[in-house]
C-alpha cells in the first residue's frame, strides 16, 4: 500500500490556492479540469516532497461545507516554527493555536481546514511573543 494524497474540498479555488501556495508555501503537481463532472482538481505538495499530496477539489456548483473540524487536520513539519508562523500571521492567517513549546501550532485554510504545523527536530526553546500567546478560535 502508498499513501496516495489527501481530498479537502474548497468552496473559493483561488482563495485556497494563496493560502495553500503562497502562503503555506506547497506548490501545484497537477491539475484535471472536467466540464462534464463541473470540477476542478488541484494536487499540491510541499516542494520536494511529491509523495504527500492534497488534493484541492473544486466543485464549480456552488456547495456549503461544513466546518473542516470534522475533517481532523493536514499535518506538516517545518524548519522553523517561530519564522513559518511568522511569516504566516504577516500575510493575514490567524494562528490558531501559537507554537509556545517551540514544537507545534494550528492554523486554518479558508475552508477551515485545520493545519498542524511540527517543528522538525528538537522543539525550539520558548520565545516570544509566542510563549504568552493565546489561542484564538478553535484548532
Amino acid at each position: 500500500m502508498k499513501y496516495l494524497h489527501t481530498m479537502v474540498r474548497v468552496s473559493d479555488l483561488d482563495a485556497s490556492l494563496d493560502f495553500y501556495c503562497k502562503k503555506l508555501g506547497l506548490e501545484e503537481i497537477r491539475r484535471k479540469v472536467s466540464d462534464t463532472g463541473r470540477f476542478t482538481l488541484v494536487f499540491l505538495a510541499a516542494p520536494g516532497n511529491e509523495a504527500a499530496q492534497i488534493e484541492l477539489t473544486y466543485n464549480w456548483d456552488p456547495e456549503e461545507y461544513d466546518s473542516g473540524r470534522n475533517f481532523g487536520h493536514l499535518a506538516y513539519a517545518v524548519d522553523n516554527i517561530y519564522e513559518t508562523c511568522a511569516r504566516l500571521q504577516a500575510a493575514g492567517v490567524t494562528i490558531n493555536r501559537p507554537p509556545r513549546d517551540g514544537h507545534m501550532a494550528f492554523v486554518r485554510s479558508p475552508d477551515n481546514i485545520s493545519i498542524e504545523l511540527l517543528q522538525s527536530g528538537d522543539p525550539l526553546p520558548p520565545a516570544e511573543p509566542w510563549s504568552s500567546m493565546e489561542n484564538t478560535g478553535s484548532w
